[in-house]
């Protein structure tokens, strides 16, 4: 669908940015292509999907026609979609090619988990504006996707008729 290309599109970049954070956190060098190539297109086809079954399909099926319901999940796929989903899946990416490469000191055995969230947090927070611009950029796709939806409730059923939960 139309409407799921752009937060798409625009998630691919959020997937990049996470990934470059990490590289330079973790002194990443090598295989620019092969860690890039992942956290573009991953994130767009699972912010489109997302989008498509969360805001789209239930619109055009009549089972969400409430407008502050629309506003919501729109936001939810901004933030889940376009900033945590790339965040999260640009950690164990950059992590192996640290350890393949050798260019980070990896921890022992038990430390893993802590390790992660000491890399994580300031990429988290870097990110923390992306996350809240992804939100609002979701509520208002999601919010013109209703009001695209009204309209063509009423041009197809007429203005006298209103619409049923």
């Amino acid at each position: 669908t139309r409407p799921a290309t752009g937060p798409g599109s625009a998630f691919a970049w959020r997937g990049l940015i996470a990934n470059s954070l990490y590289r330079r956190a973790l002194n990443v060098r090598a295989a620019r292509f092969a860690s890039s190539l992942p956290m573009a297109v991953l994130p767009f086809l699972a912010t489109a999907s997302l989008y498509h079954v969360a805001v789209s399909q239930p619109l055009l099926a009549g089972d969400l026609n409430c407008p502050s319901c629309s506003l919501l999940r729109g936001a939810l796929v901004g933030v889940v979609g376009g900033a945590l989903y790339p965040i999260l899946l640009a950690l164990p990416l950059n992590l192996g090619l640290a350890s393949r490469y050798g260019t980070a000191p990896l921890p022992k055995q038990g430390a893993m988990l802590r390790y992660c969230v000491d890399i994580g947090r300031p990429v988290f927070n870097k990110m923390r504006a992306v996350l809240l611009l992804q939100a609002f950029f979701g509520t208002y796709l999601g919010s013109r996707h209703f009001q695209s939806y009204t309209t063509l409730t009423h041009i197809t059923f007429g203005q006298g008729e209103e619409m049923h939960d």
